[in-house]
C-alpha cells in the first residue's frame, strides 16, 4: 500500500499544468502524480519521467530499480526526475520518493504502456460486449494492468486530474475488467503473452466526442482552417454552456427547495481542446509505447477535414509526450445509420457515403504518417447499432498491428491492400498485396461490394472474379469502358473479400472525383 498519512491523501487536489495555483498548505508533503500508484507499469527501454509536488525548494529523491535520482522543487512546488531506460521486469518492486517525508509505492513493474482513447466504441465496457462472462472470469493476469482516467473537461491544460482521488492502477481480474474498455482489454489480453512482459493500459475516452476535443488548443489555433471552421464557434458554445448551467443551477435549487429530485446536469456540447486539457494533458509526460484509437463517428460529416485533423492530432500527441510512438486506429464499423433497411435495400444500388469518406480519411493518414495503422472491421459491424458488441476481433486486430508496426514482428496484420490496377478495354483488374496465402471470400461466394464506373461517373455493381491468388477482375454489362473502382463505399458495406489469414480487405476507391464532405 502507499505509505502516506491521511493528510497526504487529502492533499491530492487539481493542480494546473502551468502555474499549479497551489497554496503552501497543499504543498506540505512530497506527493506523486496519481499515475504512480501501487501496481504501476513503467515503460521499458525509454527514459522514464517521475513527477509530483512538494514545498518550493524542497529536495526530492526517487529510487527505483537500482537508480537514485535527486532534484529540487521549483518555486511553484513542482518536481520531476527522469530515470534512465529500464529493462522489462515482471518482478513487483518498490518505488521510493523521499523529501521531507517518504512515499513508497509497491508492486511496480516494467513493460509496455499503451494509451487507449476515443469515443463510445472505445469506452464500451467489457461487461456489455458479446458473450463477455467467459472472458471476464478468465481475466486474472498480474502482468496486465489497467488505469482509467475519469471523465472531465477543462478550458486550460491541467497537470493533474480534475478529481485525482480514485485514480490508480489495478491488475486485471474479474472485478477490474468488467467495467473497463472492452477493446482495450482484448488488445492487452492478446498482446501481453506475445510480448512476454507486463502491459499497462491507460484508458481515457468519452462517448460521442469529436477529434478536435482531443486536440490541443494550440494546435487548433495554429491552423487558419481550424481557426475558421472549428474555433470560430467557441465563443457561442461557451455562452450557451454558461446559460445552460445557470438555468440548471436555478432549476436544481428550486427542486431542492420543493423536495423534488434534482434534474441531471445538462450536457452542453463539446468544446475544442477540452478533453485534451483534462484527459490527455494530465498524463504528460508519462512514457508510453503507443496509442490505440477508436473514434471518427462524430467527425463523419466532416470526413474530408478529418484527413488533416486526425493527422494533426496524432502529431500533437507525439509532440506533447515527446515520443514518436506507434498510433493504431480502428476503422469505422459498418452501420446503416438507423435507417432500418433490409440488406436487399442497402445493396440495391451503389451510392455516396460520408462514413466511407471517413474510412478513407483514416487510411489516408495511415499512409501519410509513419508508424500509423488501421484495423479493418467491416465484418463485425451491426447494421442497426452504432455500437457493435463484438469487440474481441477489434482488440485482436489492433494487437496484430501492434506486433507488426510497433514491434517489428512478421505476422499477418492486415487484410488485402490494393497495390495496383490494370484498366482494360472492358474490365479492370485489381492487384493486391498482403494476401498472405491468397485472396478468398469469407463465405466462399464471389466477391461482393465492388462497383465500377465509366467516364460518365455513374456507378454500377460489378461482377468480380478472383484470379491467380492476388487479383480481382471486375466487369459489368452496364459499364462497357470502366475507368474507376470503389469497394465497400457505403455506410453499411456488405463485403466478403479477405486473405487466407481471415483478415478483411479495407474499403477503398481508385477515383479522385469530389466527394460529399469535400469543400469545393
Amino acid at each position: 500500500m502507499l505509505s502516506t498519512s491521511p493528510r497526504l491523501i487529502r492533499a491530492f487536489q487539481p493542480l494546473l499544468f502551468t502555474g499549479f495555483l497551489a497554496s503552501s498548505a497543499l504543498l506540505a508533503e512530497v506527493r506523486l502524480h496519481p499515475l504512480f500508484s501501487d501496481h504501476t507499469v513503467l515503460q521499458r527501454g525509454k527514459p522514464v519521467p517521475v513527477w509530483g509536488w512538494a514545498d518550493p525548494g524542497e529536495s526530492v529523491q526517487v529510487e527505483f530499480g537500482g537508480q537514485k535520482v535527486a532534484t529540487r522543487t521549483d518555486n511553484q512546488g513542482r518536481w520531476k526526475v527522469q530515470l534512465k531506460p529500464l529493462k522489462a521486469s515482471a518482478e513487483g518492486r518498490t518505488l521510493r520518493v523521499t523529501g521531507d517525508n517518504t512515499l513508497e509505492i509497491q508492486d511496480v513493474v516494467v513493460g509496455e504502456v499503451w494509451l487507449c482513447s476515443g469515443q463510445s466504441n472505445m469506452e464500451w465496457p467489457l461487461a456489455s460486449s458479446f458473450d463477455p462472462e467467459p472472458d471476464i472470469q478468465a481475466s486474472a493476469n498480474p502482468h496486465l494492468r489497467l488505469f482509467t482516467v475519469r471523465k472531465a473537461t477543462s478550458r486550460i491544460a491541467l497537470g493533474n486530474f480534475v478529481d485525482p482521488t480514485g485514480h490508480a492502477w489495478s491488475t486485471a481480474s474479474p472485478e477490474t475488467v468488467r467495467r473497463f474498455s472492452a477493446v482495450a482489454y482484448y488488445f492487452g489480453r492478446d498482446l501481453q503473452p506475445v510480448l512476454g512482459v507486463p502491459v499497462g493500459l491507460i484508458h481515457t475516452s468519452w462517448g460521442g466526442s469529436p477529434a478536435e476535443a482531443w486536440t490541443s488548443p494550440a494546435t487548433l489555433a495554429g491552423d487558419p482552417v481550424y481557426a475558421r471552421d472549428i474555433l470560430e464557434a467557441v465563443p457561442n458554445q461557451l455562452r450557451n454552456r454558461k446559460n445552460a448551467l445557470a438555468k440548471w443551477e436555478t432549476d436544481a435549487e428550486a427542486a431542492r427547495a420543493a423536495g423534488k429530485p434534482v434534474p441531471g446536469k445538462p450536457f452542453t456540447g463539446w468544446i475544442p481542446g477540452d478533453l485534451y486539457n483534462a484527459m490527455i494533458a494530465p498524463l504528460l509526460p508519462y512514457s508510453v509505447a503507443g496509442a490505440i484509437w477508436y473514434q471518427g463517428e462524430s467527425n463523419a460529416s466532416r470526413a474530408w477535414q478529418y484527413r488533416d485533423l486526425f493527422a494533426d492530432m496524432i502529431l500533437d500527441w507525439r509532440k506533447a509526450f515527446g515520443q514518436d510512438f506507434t498510433f493504431l486506429a480502428v476503422q469505422l464499423a459498418p452501420w446503416d445509420r438507423n435507417k432500418k433497411r433490409s440488406i436487399e435495400e442497402i445493396t440495391k444500388t451503389p451510392g455516396e457515403s460520408d462514413w466511407a469518406e471517413l474510412r478513407e480519411a483514416q487510411n489516408h493518414v495511415a499512409t501519410r504518417l509513419p508508424k500509423v495503422g488501421v484495423a479493418v472491421i467491416t465484418d463485425v459491424g451491426d447494421k442497426d447499432d452504432i455500437h457493435p458488441t463484438k469487440k474481441q476481433p477489434v482488440g485482436a486486430r489492433l494487437a496484430l498491428l501492434a506486433q507488426k508496426i510497433g514491434y517489428g514482428r512478421q505476422v499477418p496484420a492486415q487484410g488485402p491492400v490494393l497495390n495496383s490496377r490494370i484498366v482494360g478495354k472492358d474490365r479492370i483488374t485489381l492487384i493486391f498485396s498482403e494476401t498472405h496465402g491468397g485472396l478468398k471470400t469469407s463465405d466462399g461466394a464471389a466477391p461482393t461490394g465492388f462497383a465500377i464506373a465509366g467516364a460518365d461517373r455513374k456507378w454500377h455493381w460489378a461482377d468480380a472474379v478472383i484470379r491467380g491468388g492476388n487479383q480481382v477482375v471486375l466487369t459489368s454489362a452496364s459499364v462497357p469502358k470502366p475507368v474507376a473502382v470503389r469497394y465497400g463505399w457505403a455506410d453499411y458495406p456488405v463485403l466478403n473479400l479477405s486473405n487466407d489469414a481471415g483478415l478483411p480487405a479495407s474499403p477503398f476507391r481508385t477515383d479522385d472525383w469530389p466527394v460529399t464532405t469535400q469543400r469545393r
